[in-house]
């Protein structure tokens, strides 16, 4: 029989908490507080320290789940953008959210390097949800003739992440969003 514990679904109130925490920890990583205490951070999620252990009982868990809720939010973006745009400008402007995850990736990186063992598991099991999204977005770009058949949907995330990793002036988020529409261009079926 079941435990009951485990097979019920969280409440309502319990997800909203949750949320605010993860939002919270989130700015404060960006913010460059990667050694915030977590009376501190509950009080600023306005949530109590209990509520904050029952969630997240060590650092790990909150940082993974900051770092998960993120690559969740741009899987869920392609899915969306999908569903609003034709192929090739939902492929666009998924892109462009690509840029602005790298460059909030690289504000919470500190956070992240705290993380126990290393990141590399970490990211391991969170380049599938974005790879499976560009897939998908190029796939239908392609079916539609917006992008060449030879395309490789990889390409496009090594580029950005190629143009970020160089990219120490303010403001490179903008000619890495200009790199998008060259790339796009660049991948127009010729006929």
């Amino acid at each position: 029989m079941p435990d009951e514990k485990t097979s019920r679904r969280p409440r309502s109130d319990g997800l909203r908490n949750r949320e605010r925490l993860l939002d919270a920890a989130r700015a404060a990583f960006i913010a460059g507080e990667t050694d915030l205490r977590f009376d501190e951070l509950a009080k600023r999620a306005g949530v109590g320290t209990g509520t904050l252990y029952r969630h997240f009982p060590n650092r790990d868990a909150l940082v993974e789940a900051v770092y998960r809720k993120d690559i969740e939010r741009l899987a869920h973006a392609a899915r969306h953008l999908a569903d609003i745009h034709p192929p090739l400008e939902a492929l666009r402007e998924w892109m462009y959210l690509f840029v602005d995850y790298i460059a909030d990736k690289q504000l919470i990186t500190p956070a992240l390097n705290t993380f126990l063992g290393g990141t590399t598991a970490l990211y391991a099991k969170a380049g599938d949800p974005i790879k499976t999204a560009i897939q998908t977005l190029v796939t239908t770009a392609v079916i539609h003739q917006d992008i060449d058949a030879d395309i490789n949907p990889i390409d496009y995330l090594r580029a950005l992440v190629g143009i970020s990793s160089v990219a120490a002036a303010p403001g490179w988020e903008a000619s890495a969003k200009r790199l998008v529409d060259i790339l796009l261009a660049g991948s127009r079926p010729i006929l």
